[in-house]
C-alpha cells in the first residue's frame, strides 16, 4: 500500500469520497437481546434489565448498506469534523468525528473505507487519527457506533479493545440498531 495520508476533509474531497461504495458483504450480524426481569415491588416494575450479543450466522451472504446515504455527504460534511484518508491526491476514505455527543469523549461515526483499499488497516488509521483528534482537545475517551449488522466493524472495533457501552435499538434513519463500543484514550 502506497503510503495514506490522513488530514482535515476539505470540499474538493466530497465528490470522491460519496462516490465510494459504502456497502458490505457480510455472512454474521451481532443479535441483540434484552432481557427484563419485572420485580413489582419496585416503583418502576422492573428489576434487572441484562444486555447480551452474540454474533449469528446468516444462512446468506447479504449486502449491508452504510445507514446514512452518501448523496448527502456534500450537504452535512461542514456540520460534523471529517477526516479524509488521501491515497496521494485521491481520496479512499473518511471518518466523521464530534466532541459534542458525549462529554469529554470523542464520537466516531461513519468509518468508511473504499473496496479497493480495504483489508490494508486503513479504518483502523482512520479510528487512530480521530482519537488522536480528539485527545489534542482533551477527550479522554472515544466512542464508536456501529450497525448492528456490521459484523466485520465489530470485530475490527473490539480487536482494537473497544468495549460494548450501549445500543439504541432505532437509531439509524433505516431504524437500524446501533451498537456503541468504547475505551479511555
Amino acid at each position: 500500500m502506497a503510503e495514506i495520508e490522513i488530514r482535515n476533509t476539505v470540499s474538493t474531497d466530497l465528490a470522491r469520497l460519496a462516490a465510494l461504495d459504502h456497502s458490505i458483504d457480510t455472512n454474521y450480524v451481532w443479535q441483540l437481546d434484552v432481557h427484563r426481569d419485572e420485580n413489582p415491588g419496585s416503583r418502576t416494575g422492573i428489576g434487572q434489565v441484562q444486555v447480551s450479543l452474540r454474533e449469528v450466522r446468516l444462512p446468506r451472504t447479504i449486502r449491508l448498506e452504510h445507514p446514512r446515504t452518501a448523496a448527502e455527504l456534500p450537504d452535512t460534511w461542514h456540520l460534523r469534523p471529517m477526516l479524509s484518508a488521501m491515497n496521494d491526491l485521491e481520496a479512499v476514505a473518511y471518518v466523521r468525528i464530534s466532541d459534542v455527543m458525549v462529554p469529554h469523549a470523542v464520537w466516531i461515526t461513519d468509518v468508511v473505507v473504499g473496496k479497493p483499499m480495504r483489508g490494508q488497516g486503513l479504518a483502523r488509521k482512520l479510528i487512530s487519527a480521530a482519537e488522536a483528534w480528539g485527545l489534542q482537545r482533551g477527550m479522554r475517551k472515544a466512542i464508536i457506533e456501529v450497525q448492528s449488522k456490521n459484523a466485520p466493524a465489530v470485530r475490527m472495533i473490539q480487536k482494537l479493545g473497544f468495549e460494548f457501552c450501549g445500543y439504541n435499538d432505532q437509531y439509524y434513519p433505516s431504524r437500524d440498531v446501533a451498537l456503541f463500543f468504547g475505551r479511555s484514550i
